[in-house]
């Protein structure tokens, strides 16, 4: 009798199991969360004892913190056409504001692949690539669109507004009502492109990183110590082109004395405070909705930033400060023992596109060329992963000196292509984190400089 209800209680199991492997697996919802100007290490998990992010924090703790992320073209129009596409500059081709994608290249970005697979797409915020005209018409390009054109409005508050509501916080109740919209049964992605902390560089100088008035008590005893390059020596070492750029001349506005630099690095931290609470807010909905064990979350920004750094401002240039972005991939999914974990591997802005694509399901197109992030979520590491990029910046020459190189495990080399006679820059990482002794002219290190010239060359000619 009980050897019977044994096998038939075995046998039921059986066919639970064959009918469960029998169903399509539930392709997870994705959010993806893209900061503007955004520091690689302006995060309490980067190691920042002075700022708040508590609920971003909490996403590096239960997923997965990437150390070292790059950017391969350091200004919002290209870094977002690259996240788009996952291709570099040099194959996407948008080095400007004013350039938008081309029908067939929109095919192939991640939103436009999602949708045409099922998954509704939403996008909020700043999405930063083509005229205004054409920013508008995307919304046809999205089951929900809450996008903005440019850098979003002139102000962060408008001065109009009576409730002084902060675009920030705008932009987290745009997430909350796309997530009230979505039906249960479909997989979603959407995309929330925060303008924070990028500076409203056509408002007064010192005004130019406005927090919502709710966050103007943080930081107020707190001294936030200016960055160990921001002095002359430093400076003196910039190329000229460099010195009289719009890099120094945007740190002119904003941290060219110590009480200036304070005022605006707080008011900087306090926009990043400011995501950090709608981050929380959209957690807290995607739990109380029934959605959050299915929806992998990626946070990141579209540049690196100089804060003070070398006496500049903004980002373009390449070293550390303007290439590197934080990054964090929270996939519920995983085991426990794949999440909480730092993670050394040299990923990029390209990588979004496939890795999206590829935890739907989706094979990315052979136009690709970032790779997917999945592996290395899961604790797996590729023996071919990539261990150096190739970095470019042509926007705005007239302004911006532009620059390419190779970035490599230990090397950087800059390469300032418009100089005349050439100018190289060769900083060995391990040895010099802060990039102030220049090794192009070492004869000790002649043949490496040889070496990443070849890697620059043979770079640019195949990733077209």
């Amino acid at each position: 009798m009980f050897a019977l209800a044994g096998l038939l209680a075995f046998a039921s199991q059986i066919r639970t199991a064959e009918t469960a492997a029998s169903l399509p697996a539930r392709k997870p919802n994705l959010l993806f969360i893209l900061t503007d100007d955004q520091r690689w290490n302006t995060l309490g998990c980067m190691g920042d004892t002075n700022i708040l992010t508590p609920h971003i924090d909490r996403l590096a703790k239960e997923g997965v913190l990437f150390q070292n992320h790059f950017v391969t073209t350091s200004i919002c129009c290209c870094s977002r056409a690259s996240i788009f596409t996952g291709q570099y500059m040099r194959r996407h081709g948008i080095e400007g504001f004013t350039t938008p994608f081309t029908v067939a290249q929109w095919a192939e970005t991640y939103p436009a692949l999602l949708r045409k697979n099922g998954y509704r797409t939403g996008f909020i915020g700043k999405f930063g690539v083509g005229n205004d005209p054409e920013v508008k018409a995307m919304a046809d390009k999205f089951d929900y669109w809450k996008g903005v054109p440019g850098q979003g409005g002139k102000y962060f508050v408008d001065p109009k507004d009576p409730n002084r509501t902060h675009e920030t916080k705008k932009f987290g109740e745009d997430a909350l009502e796309f997530l009230s919209g979505t039906p249960t049964k479909q997989p979603f992605c959407l995309s929330i492109s925060f303008t924070a902390p990028h500076a409203r560089d056509a408002m007064p100088h010192l005004e130019q990183y406005q927090p919502d008035d709710r966050d103007l008590s943080l930081y107020t005893d707190v001294l936030i110590p200016e960055p160990a390059t921001d002095n002359t020596n430093f400076f003196a070492k910039l190329p000229k082109s460099v010195q009289g750029s719009e890099g120094h001349r945007r740190w002119l506005w904003r941290f060219d004395t110590p009480e200036h630099y304070e005022l605006s690095v707080k008011n900087y931290y306090r926009l990043i405070s400011g995501i950090d609470r709608e981050v929380g807010r959209i957690m807290a909905e995607l739990e109380k909705r029934g959605l959050a064990s299915n929806t992998v979350v990626i946070f990141t920004s579209d540049n690196g930033y100089f804060l003070g750094d070398r006496e500049l401002s903004d980002k373009f240039f390449m070293y550390e400060e303007g290439l590197r972005d934080p990054l964090i991939v929270f996939d519920p999914r995983e085991p426990a023992a794949n999440r909480g974990r730092r993670e050394t591997a040299m990923t990029l802005n390209i990588d979004f596109a496939p890795t999206m694509l590829s935890l739907a399901g989706i094979s990315p197109p052979a136009g690709m060329q970032g790779r997917s992030l999945i592996p290395l979520v899961e604790n797996r590491h590729p023996a071919d992963w990539r261990t150096e990029f190739f970095y470019e910046h042509h926007t705005f020459p007239n302004i911006i000196p532009p620059s390419e190189g190779v970035r490599t495990e230990r090397f950087s080399y800059i390469r300032w292509i418009n100089e005349k006679p050439l100018v190289e820059e060769l900083f060995d990482l391990p040895s010099d984190k802060l990039e102030g002794n220049n090794l192009a002219g070492d004869p000790q290190f002649a043949e490496t400089l040889a070496q990443l010239r070849a890697k620059w060359k043979k770079h640019r000619e195949e990733l077209k």
